[in-house]
């Protein structure tokens, strides 16, 4: 299975193109952009696989019967982010508490233009295979992919870690235009990968040296 990830990393400076000027003290965090930031923090990873297809005694005469196999390359896409709409935020002096759902797959696609004559590799011994199988064959191949990437807890760990390092980014960036510093807590929904909160504090502890 190969993948491969992509990300919009450009949020961050959306904010600062004025870091290094007086402090605007009018400066201040808000919700809107850190869903926005959540929205173009989300991974894309693409997917090339094969799926089999089978079915027993598909085909029958008398005594005698034929099994359906064949196999079905193809590629897909899977988004992995957060639910935008669970993240929230509360500010308690210079402390920041941001509240984290757990990343998981917000879309799934096969993409369909992958689908050719040579995606679908039949058994010498099936039975004939007709085009409702290969749609069959299609719908089971993208319920897989998503399968798949639901179980990735690596991948998703990874989709988590993306978004919380750029709303860090983000929290921080707000605090040095304004002239404050921000003391980031996470507030984890259930499900979240709370692990990765210690090398976070490691992280923040870098930032504000």
């Amino acid at each position: 299975m190969k993948k491969t990830i992509a990300a919009a990393f450009a949020v961050v400076a959306l904010t600062f193109t004025a870091c290094g000027a007086q402090p605007k003290p009018n400066m201040q965090l808000e919700l809107s952009q850190m869903k926005a930031i959540c929205e173009l923090s989300v991974m894309e990873c693409y997917y090339h696989n094969v799926a089999k297809y089978s079915e027993e005694d598909a085909q029958k005469f008398l005594w005698w019967s034929k099994d359906k196999k064949f196999w079905i390359e193809y590629s897909g896409v899977v988004s992995l982010g957060v639910d935008v709409s669970q993240v929230d935020f509360e500010l308690n002096g210079d402390e920041v508490i941001i509240t984290l759902p757990p990343a998981k797959v917000l879309d799934c696609d096969v993409d369909s233009d992958s689908l050719t004559e040579d995606s679908y590799i039949v058994d010498a011994k099936s039975a004939k295979i007709d085009a409702a199988d290969e749609t069959t064959a299609f719908s089971e191949a993208q319920e897989k992919l998503e399968k798949s990437a639901a179980a990735d807890t690596t991948l998703l760990a990874e989709a988590q870690q993306r978004t919380k390092t750029l709303l860090e980014d983000y929290v921080n960036n707000i605090g040095k235009a304004a002239g404050r510093t921000y003391t980031i807590k996470w507030n984890y929904l259930e499900g979240a990968y709370e692990e990765q909160e210690e090398t976070l504090e490691i992280d923040e502890a870098t930032t504000s040296e």
